[in-house]
């Protein structure tokens, strides 16, 4: 069974396949943490919170309590009785007091793993998976709390929320609900593994010390952000890709959020995860219940490599819901950095029928088509055909498209209003602002205030009524701005510290509505780039496009930062134009096709005037990417070699399920001059197989390729790039 009880020692434990996540009751109310790592053979080891320890317990000795919640590793610390380290919950009542206690009141165990009302969640059948309610209360202010921990057997995940119902009769005010608290001694040198960065450059990997004090990351942008990613690890010193301790920590959240590991003065590191507190509170009225996000926790010890590989299965087994997911996505170009705003039916229908002709099968018309917009200061909102540029109407030429043979695609951004637009004309009050302050314009837009269900049904609706009147079968949903003055006519005086979480709330509606309208659609989630690259949006779409910068070195670090919890199906990678329309930076064609095969592969640049060399390598492309499709979406991922890292030379694999094969990717960055032959060791293939290079008649041992590794000849010049394929014989 993946949830276990030891009535005798009070202690629960969350078994998956090789991790176990055990818990204590101390002083029969307080829920404590005692361990989470490699596999345990029974739920015991009470004695791991050190109860009998100095402090007591407070039914042993009172007059110590405050040093008890001050130490104790609880599994949901509240703030105000004594919890000096950062909490997960602070309540404030209607007569202004902040001070919360939860004691264990009673606990279930069920088969499966119930959704979570409004929010993007993990999802497993009874066969896959278990889930441990406690159920905590505060009878002072007649708080109720379900911590909530489900436990995917199969896959070493779990994932943990807590649920908040007023069982008094006056208002509760919620400042700060953060999803999960873990607490461990902090005797392995731990090291932090962050995801920060800027537009264009997402998701660098930074790795830091863990030091007495926090240190963490976080947005208050309401979104995810370019900046900060909503994913933290707590390493072992030393650790790499294939050995040593990971703890993986991920929020399923599109918005605000706070990651965070703090040492304190016993030594002890407690990491936490939640909505960001900043800016939060939400009036909790009697009888109500507030769902907090969900964060999915992995452990490994097997190295960071075998952390990621274990949020690839979860993810693409228990979060994405698109029919897409095991599918071959078509073949898009999009116009933008081939046209940007400059295009019309006539150049958009030449694009295509070129694209055509080399195998591509999707033309997506980017930003540019509606309202009268011909750069990006006006005419969002409304999202009305401007037919001076799409002579004869979108279905024409969505029909054009068609029989040319391709599928069509489109770009919105929903979200936005324009000052300069005829529903800013009409509806000024419809864009989030404080009264009496002129909001700031971020890209000379606005954000629509999306919590108001007149606006949100409008946004919808503008979106719905195109996709109706064509046939449109993929969709770019964009957010390029973050959300500032925050304010809102929809929501009372005492509920405006609601507006960034029901802004999310209201995205993830849209989305919803969306899906179920337009089963068949084809949803990429786009923020600027990777500005909302999270796994809340994964759950509505099954790409999210990765950056806007295509640029070979950045992508590769950007791309190798996704992956450490992504899979690669999920991440929008195409070929762009060169010299790359972000860095200047000139690659060769087929580096960067290798590139973008490593995610869901398109286009970005005009077909029509590429260099002839260039455009005679897109079929083969094409090709490359039919034939080893199902193999990225759906491998084992390894990284190899990592650019980041070593300022040079980059390399990753995936291995088939059953090991049958394996495809590996090498970027020689930057040349060096003056060395042999690179040795290229892999992994995850069968030792006693023997694999055939494809292509050739060279036939190696799977051990050899591992442990004595495979010569790759150096290349001539920068920037260049290798595939090789190895298939078992």
């Amino acid at each position: 069974m993946p949830v276990l009880y030891n009535e005798k020692e009070k202690v629960f434990a969350l078994n998956t396949k090789n991790t176990t996540y055990m818990m204590g009751i101390a002083d029969d109310k307080y829920p404590g943490h005692l361990y989470y790592g490699k596999k345990l053979s029974a739920p015991c080891g009470e004695y791991l919170m050190r109860t009998g320890e100095s402090p007591l317990v407070p039914s042993k000795l009172k007059r110590e309590m405050v040093s008890f919640m001050d130490s104790f590793p609880m599994e949901y610390p509240a703030f105000g009785i004594g919890d000096f380290r950062d909490t997960c919950l602070t309540v404030r009542t209607e007569a202004g007091h902040r001070g919360c206690e939860l004691h264990l009141d009673s606990w279930k165990i069920t088969k499966g793993k119930p959704g979570l009302t409004g929010l993007p969640a993990t999802f497993g059948t009874e066969e896959e998976c278990q889930t441990l309610d406690l159920i905590m209360k505060d009878p002072v202010i007649g708080l109720k709390a379900t911590l909530r921990y489900s436990c995917f057997e199969d896959v070493d995940a779990i994932t943990r929320t807590v649920l908040l119902e007023n069982e008094s009769d006056r208002p509760l005010y919620l400042e700060k609900v953060l999803s999960t608290s873990v607490e461990m001694d902090n005797d392995r040198g731990f090291e932090l593994i962050t995801l920060s960065g800027s537009w264009a450059r997402e998701r660098n990997i930074i790795r830091r010390p863990v030091v007495r004090g926090k240190q963490g990351i976080g947005s208050v942008r309401g979104e995810s952000s370019h900046q900060d990613h909503p994913f933290i690890a707590l390493v072992s010193k030393g650790t790499d890709q294939d050995k040593g301790e990971a703890y993986g920590f991920h929020f399923v959240y599109s918005g605000n959020f706070m990651a965070q590991a703090e040492v304190n003065q016993f030594d002890m590191v407690r990491v936490t995860m939640g909505i960001h507190p900043e800016g939060f509170t939400w009036k909790l009225n009697p009888g109500e219940t507030f769902t907090a996000p969900e964060v999915v926790m992995v452990y490994s010890d097997e190295g960071i490599g075998k952390m990621s590989r274990t949020y690839h299965d979860l993810y693409r087994s228990h979060l994405i819901r698109s029919p897409y997911l095991h599918k071959e996505r078509p073949i898009l170009i999009n116009n933008w950095e081939a046209t940007y705003f400059n295009f019309t039916t006539e150049k958009l229908i030449a694009i295509a029928k070129e694209a055509k002709s080399c195998g591509i099968e999707m033309l997506v018309m980017d930003d540019g088509w509606f309202g009268h917009r011909n750069s990006d200061n006006s005419s969002l909102g409304d999202w009305f055909v401007n037919e001076e540029k799409i002579q004869g109407g979108l279905k024409y030429l969505v029909d054009q498209v068609n029989a040319i043979g391709l599928k069509f695609g489109i770009w919105f951004e929903p979200e936005m209003i324009s000052p300069d637009s005829e529903l800013f004309r009409a509806h000024p009050d419809w864009a989030i602002q404080i009264p009496g302050r002129e909001p700031a314009q971020c890209r000379e837009q606005y954000v629509l205030d999306l919590t108001r269900k007149e606006v949100r049904d409008y946004a919808y609706e503008s979106v719905a009524k195109i996709l109706r009147s064509a046939n449109i079968a993929y969709v770019k949903w964009d957010m390029n701005r973050q959300l500032t003055d925050i304010g809102s006519p929809g929501l009372a005086a005492d509920c405006q510290g609601e507006l960034y979480h029901r802004y999310v709330l209201a995205v993830y509606e849209m989305q919803e509505r969306l899906v179920t309208e337009f089963p068949d659609l084809l949803l990429e989630n786009c923020s600027g780039g990777g500005a909302r690259f999270d796994p809340g949006m994964l759950y509505y779409s099954p790409q999210i496009w990765c950056s806007d910068d295509m640029d070979v070195p950045e992508r590769l670090a950007i791309q190798e930062g996704t992956a450490l919890c992504y899979p690669l199906s999920c991440m929008g990678a195409h070929v762009g134009a060169s010299p790359n329309h972000t860095t200047g930076r000139v690659a060769p064609f087929e580096t960067r096709g290798h590139v973008a095969l490593a995610g869901t592969f398109g286009y970005e640049l005009d077909v029509t005037k590429i260099p002839q060399e260039d455009r005679d390598m897109i079929p083969a492309q094409c090709a490359d990417y039919h034939k080893y499709h199902g193999l990225i979406a759906d491998g084992d991922y390894y990284r190899v070699d990592s650019y980041y890292e070593n300022h040079y030379f980059d390399c990753w694999e995936v291995v088939a399920k059953d090991k049958s094969e394996v495809l590996v990717t090498c970027v020689e960055v930057w040349n060096r001059p003056n060395f042999k032959s690179r040795k290229i060791c892999f992994k995850g293939l069968d030792p006693k197989a023997m694999y055939r290079l494809e292509g050739t008649d060279q036939v190696y041992p799977g051990d050899l390729l591992m442990y004595g590794g495979y010569l790759l000849p150096r290349a001539f010049g920068d920037l260049k790039s290798t595939l090789l394929h190895f298939v078992r014989e």
